[in-house]
């Protein structure tokens, strides 16, 4: 639930900063030499879309065990992730990663690597968290059900 949070504040605060800033994010994207002009316009929506989608699910129902969030995060950390690596291995230059816009920009290095890093592993937990819930849940509901006289299963009252 704190990892929910944490990371509920950190991509709504994300999402915002690129709000703020929607008017440069097709120049930061384009940076990394994948997409420019209107591919880049429609990247940055789908990743403000994402970030700000999970980040108040997050913030809203840290306890959810719904994987609609889950699956946003982790596309949204696959797609950033995979921009960083790509623009790092061909030695390109990158003074804003655009995490959060054109606020609190941090040039594309190990550091910004390593941050990537993190939001993986942080998604392989949650969605490790999703298929657990998923299967204590059913787990549960199996045993809430008994077997009738005739052999029909039967929801058990309590």
């Amino acid at each position: 639930m704190v990892l929910r949070l944490v990371l509920g504040v950190i991509y709504t605060a994300m999402a915002l900063g690129q709000l703020a800033a929607f008017g440069e994010m097709p120049e930061i994207l384009g940076a990394y030499d994948v997409v420019h002009g209107a591919a880049a316009r429609a990247l940055a929506v789908l990743l403000i879309a994402g970030e700000l989608g999970c980040g108040v699910w997050f913030l809203a129902r840290p306890r959810s065990a719904a994987l609609a969030p889950v699956a946003a995060y982790t596309a949204v950390s696959l797609v950033w992730s995979a921009l960083a690596v790509q623009g790092y291995a061909r030695g390109l230059t990158v003074d804003n990663c655009g995490c959060f816009g054109a606020h609190l920009a941090q040039r594309l290095g190990p550091a910004v690597l390593a941050q990537d890093a993190l939001t993986l592993l942080y998604a392989a937990l949650l969605l490790r968290g999703v298929r657990v819930a998923r299967r204590e849940h059913s787990d549960r509901t199996r045993s809430d059900r008994s077997i009738d006289h005739d052999g029909t299963a039967k929801a058990r009252t309590r």
